[in-house]
């Protein structure tokens, strides 16, 4: 049986990673600037998260949410400490796409409405109504239902504005990323989100941050949104949550009721997916990542800005696109072939994106730099 040929696949086949680095089954380091899509937060094989997840696997690995677990309270209690919502609910799943799909069901379930508006320029997930609510036509299937979901312009007052006139009163929630990532690490603007947050209270809909690539500390604080002073009621989190271990959740107002049989799951806040958890938010307090983000991602952002042939740099601590004046898949390809370095592509052909662990150094940070300079300078004209 052959795979189902679903991912362009790069030439490379890494068989160990420790902090920032890969190896190749030939021996060959490569610098991780990417992180698997953003999913290494405390870096590759750290000590403690191994030893957590290794002691938790000789106690219990697996049973059912039909049991008292003691350490999905624990977790929440710490996810609440760290991010600040310790308000909040948590209701544990397993992908950034289950997450959303959830968030909907909540906001359906508490407004008793169904109409739900995203933005241009979104990824939301590969789930159905996850989908439905990205602005991707090539990965919506005819069994999606899209009759409810309404994509706006990204940061146009206007048009949101004009879409509140109209479905505020069937409107569940309105969905939007802390940053886009996919899109090319465009940033809501400041008014523009102040705006969507007014029209959710004012129609009772409710407000649904998607932080799945954005948060857990990654953007210099622990959410993106927490930038610009937004409270949402919905908060969906994933990647960087398990350092690799399948593991995602939903942040949930305390305003909003739970009741018996409105979300389940099986696989979800098992003990490996909590001990691993439990041990990226440990690491991440005893080394102050969130901190070395704000600073390394300043640092970066720059000394990119300085690098002649790149058009914009726009981000938020290690949350960063490199706007080129052409496409950057070739580039990318001599980062990776020359200089052995991993980075991202976007759904903008021109942006590059860096999403290192956010234990990124100095020293990487400057290795990237000189790689990326002695690329444009000899790119032709």
């Amino acid at each position: 049986m052959n795979l189902f040929d679903v991912y362009p696949l790069f030439d490379i086949e890494p068989v160990k990673a420790e902090g920032l680095y890969l190896w190749d089954k030939e021996g060959k380091k490569y610098l991780d600037l990417y992180g698997g899509h953003a999913v290494i937060s405390i870096g590759h094989s750290h000590p403690h998260y191994l030893k957590r997840i290794a002691r938790q696997l000789y106690t219990i690995g697996f049973y059912s949410n039909a049991v008292q677990m003691p350490l999905q309270q624990e977790l929440a209690a710490k996810l609440g400490q760290q991010s600040g919502y310790d308000s909040y609910q948590l209701f544990l799943c397993n992908s950034g796409a289950e997450a959303n799909e959830n968030a909907f069901k909540i906001a359906s379930f508490h407004t008793g409405r169904k109409k739900i508006i995203s933005f241009s320029g979104a990824f939301h997930g590969r789930t159905s109504a996850a989908v439905a609510a990205t602005d991707d036509a090539s990965i919506l299937a005819p069994v999606n239902a899209t009759e409810n979901m309404v994509i706006l312009p990204f940061n146009d007052e206007a048009a949101f504005a004009e879409a509140l006139a109209k479905y505020g009163d069937e409107l569940a929630a309105v969905i939007v990323e802390g940053i886009q990532g996919v899109a090319g690490i465009q940033l809501p603007d400041a008014a523009f989100m102040k705006q969507v947050a007014a029209g959710c209270k004012r129609t009772g809909a409710l407000l649904i941050l998607d932080e799945v690539q954005s948060g857990y500390g990654r953007t210099g604080k622990f959410f993106a949104h927490q930038h610009l002073n937004i409270k949402p009621d919905l908060i969906t989190v994933a990647k960087g949550m398990g350092n690799g271990f399948p593991v995602a959740g939903v942040l949930i107002s305390p305003e909003i009721e739970a009741r018996h049989g409105m979300l389940g799951t099986t696989f979800g806040g098992n003990y490996l997916a909590c001990a691993a958890s439990l041990a990226v938010l440990e690491v991440m307090e005893q080394q102050n990542l969130v901190q070395n983000a704000a600073e390394m991602g300043a640092y970066l952002i720059k000394e990119i800005q300085q690098i002649e042939g790149v058009k914009e740099v726009r981000g938020l601590g290690l949350m960063i696109g490199i706007e080129l004046y052409e496409p950057c898949a070739a580039i990318r390809q001599k980062l990776l072939k020359e200089h052995r370095i991993f980075t991202g592509s976007s759904s903008n052909k021109n942006t590059l994106r860096l999403l290192p662990a956010l234990c990124l150094a100095k020293e990487e940070a400057d290795k990237f730099l000189k790689a990326f300079t002695s690329i444009l300078t000899t790119v032709p004209a």
